[in-house]
């Protein structure tokens, strides 16, 4: 089985399969090859199963293409944003956490692969496509990157944090992973 591997400075190994169907296995720097090319071989099952899923969500967007968005369009969607995302960060701010959280400047972007950030200095950027998605699903970014305000990471606390406000938020964020790219398509070419 092909693959493309990328070796980081990581503890553990990891398999993704691209959207285009591509394997890319994560591992660490100083990990066997052949130990690599076992877990791949482990992983097999998953592996086509995966590469199945990916196939037939390209054969279905093929089926029914997206129309982007025209230059006016996504301006009249910016300024939608920008006024609806100071309401649900006002909102959720003081449900994060044991005490709330503060924050710093809210930025509204149209991005291709990102649906939101948040600064070291407490600055929150959001993707503008975010007020295409259900209501739940932009509340639900609203409150990963207002838990980034606790903690800089994924770990377990973040997670934690997450759910502690937004109990479904695994429903949520699976609506953005298979919905995301529809999405993100979208966006007018450059």
């Amino acid at each position: 089985m092909d693959y493309e591997l990328i070796r980081s400075k990581r503890k553990s190994i990891a398999i993704q399969v691209r959207p285009d169907g591509r394997i890319v296995v994560r591992a660490p720097l100083r990990m066997p090859a052949r130990q690599i090319d076992r877990f791949v071989r482990d992983n097999a099952e998953w592996i086509d199963r995966h590469i199945r899923k990916a196939r037939q969500k390209r054969e279905q967007e093929a089926a029914h293409p997206v129309t982007p968005l025209t230059a006016e369009q996504l301006d009249t969607l910016k300024k939608r944003a920008r006024a609806a995302f100071p309401d649900r960060v006002a909102h959720y701010a003081p449900l994060v956490g044991s005490k709330g959280v503060t924050y710093g400047r809210i930025s509204i972007r149209s991005q291709r692969t990102r649906w939101g950030s948040c600064s070291a200095e407490g600055n929150l950027n959001f993707n503008c496509l975010l007020l295409l998605a259900p209501p739940q699903v932009l509340d639900y970014v609203v409150v990963h990157e207002l838990c980034h305000r606790l903690h800089m990471n994924h770990s377990a606390d973040f997670w934690a944090d997450v759910e502690q406000v937004m109990p479904d938020y695994r429903q949520r964020k699976k609506w953005l992973k298979d919905n995301g790219n529809r999405l993100m398509a979208l966006l007018p070419g450059e």
